[in-house]
Formats: structure tokens, sequence, C-alpha cells
């Protein structure tokens, strides 16, 4: 089955599918028959990261799909302790090893860590590891402005992409204008919150009802219309291919406006808040 998936281009060229396919918690045998069968279903960029423990099975996933390499954005991501020079490039190197990969459309520093302050030494790594050809396009995740204006301050260089929690109850309205200011891409983990409470909302439900649509399509096209990239995971083919196809609809600014305004200045799935979690 192929869906046809718009992409956006980054500041460095490289162009991404604007829906990818989230893959944590996905490991072993299950774990590649459910990122195969999503390939199969028309995602193009798989995501995954080295504290997902699974770059092996995306690979593996990769391999069964018949899809060729060339075909595909696969994008991974740097773990906390690894943000000293030396041992990132070898984490980088091993992530590759991992999934099998000669090299990485997109990499990613997870989470600054400000406590440990690393972050711009792992930042010259990946600056480096591209250079090399080991990846080709290199952002980071859960960063903040202050993180943001630190790298290119000090390296000269400002990430293509910022992957951060984006849903609608946290849709990040301040940081996403500071994304488009400086020409980031903005990209969504967990965009669609947790799967229960999200279904039974009653604003998002009365949206999805007005489209013929489920409540998945309707917050999924909610972020394509704010111009952010999204990485929904399901291991249910029918799932998948739901998640795909919101490109034969629209939603009107009212409703936009309608689920915007489900933002909580709590509304943090874990209240990981980035200028104090650490993630190792």
């Amino acid at each position: 089955m192929s869906n046809v998936v718009p992409s956006v281009k980054l500041h460095d060229g490289l162009e991404l599918p604007v829906i990818g396919f989230g893959t944590a918690n996905m490991k072993g045998n299950q774990g590649s028959t459910a990122i195969a069968s999503a390939i199969s279903n028309g995602y193009r960029l798989i995501d995954t990261a080295y504290n997902y423990e699974n770059e092996g099975a995306v690979g593996e996933g990769i391999r069964r799909s018949g899809i060729s390499r060339e075909q595909l954005q696969v994008a991974s991501k740097l773990p906390g302790r690894y943000h000293q020079y030396d041992e990132a490039v070898e984490a980088i190197q091993e992530s590759l090893f991992r999934a099998n990969l000669d090299y990485f459309d997109l990499y990613l520093i997870h989470w600054p860590n400000p406590k440990q302050d690393h972050y711009v030494e792992a930042w010259q790594a990946l600056i480096d590891a591209k250079k090399w050809g080991l990846i080709r396009s290199i952002g980071v995740s859960n960063f903040l402005p202050e993180h943001l204006e630190r790298l290119e301050k000090e390296t000269g260089v400002l990430p293509s992409i910022n992957q951060i929690e984006l849903h609608p109850f946290f849709n990040q309205e301040k940081q996403r204008q500071w994304h488009e200011e400086h020409g980031i891409v903005t990209e969504s983990w967990s965009p669609l919150y947790r799967a229960k409470h999200t279904m039974e909302n009653e604003t998002l439900q009365f949206v999805a009802h007005k489209y013929n649509k489920s409540v998945a399509q309707v917050i999924l096209r909610w972020h394509y219309q704010l111009g952010a990239v999204t990485i929904p995971k399901s291991t249910s083919p029918t799932r998948q291919v739901e998640n795909i196809s919101i490109f034969d609809f629209a939603l009107d600014y009212e409703d936009m406006e309608m689920i915007g305004k489900l933002t909580r200045p709590d509304g943090r799935i874990n209240d990981q808040n980035p200028a104090e979690y650490e993630e190792f």
C-alpha cells in the first residue's frame, strides 16, 4: 500500500516526510514486524533512539520491508550518558552498527541535560559526524531556546530540527514560534498524548465527528497544519494506515483554535521539563 505524504525541507536541504513512525518500546521480532508493516503502509521516516534499545529491530524491520535504504529516512538519538565528545562519537558509530546502516539521515541529542553541561560538546560531535558522512542532518530533542542559542553562539551551527513534547494539551506555542523565527523545524513526540484520555475528550470527539474522521486523524492533521512533523506509533497495521491518512481533509480556523485552547500550563505527560530533567 502506498500513501503520498508531503515533505518539509530542513535548513540544510534534507527533506523529511511530515509524518514518520515512532518505534519506542518496539523490540525483538514483534518490533521488527511492526516496523516492516509501517514501511509497507507508506511510512518513510523511522524514528528510534539509542535508549530505546531497538536500533537493531529497526534495521531488521527495514531489511524485512524490502524497501531500499535510499527511499527511507532513519533517525536516532544520542543518550545523555554519552555527551562527552569521544563517547558521543563512539555512540553514533555504535548506533549505526546496531542498525546495520552506513549512515543516519537524522541524528539528535535526546535531552540537553543542563546540569551535566556537556551538550555543546555533544553537539560538536554531531557536527563532525556529519562532516564524516555518518549523518545527513543533525538536530536536537527537548532543547529550550536558551540551549539552542548557546549551540549557535559556541559552534555557529543551529539544529535543523527540534523534537519536543507537543500535543493538544501542551501546544508549545512560544517554542514553535521561536523555531519558526530561526528556521528550525518542529517535530512532535507523543503527538496523540495518552490514547485513552485523548480519545475520550469531548472537544476532540466533536471535531472528529464533524469531519467523519477518527480523533487520532484530527490530532495529526492539527499538527500538520501547525507545521510540525509527527511520529505516531502503533503496532496495529490498521492504525498505522489510519494515522498516515490525513491528507484528504483540512481543519478550518475555528477548529484549529478550539483544539489549541485545550493546552494547559501543566500539560506535560510526565512533567519532564528540559530546564531540569536529566536523561541518561
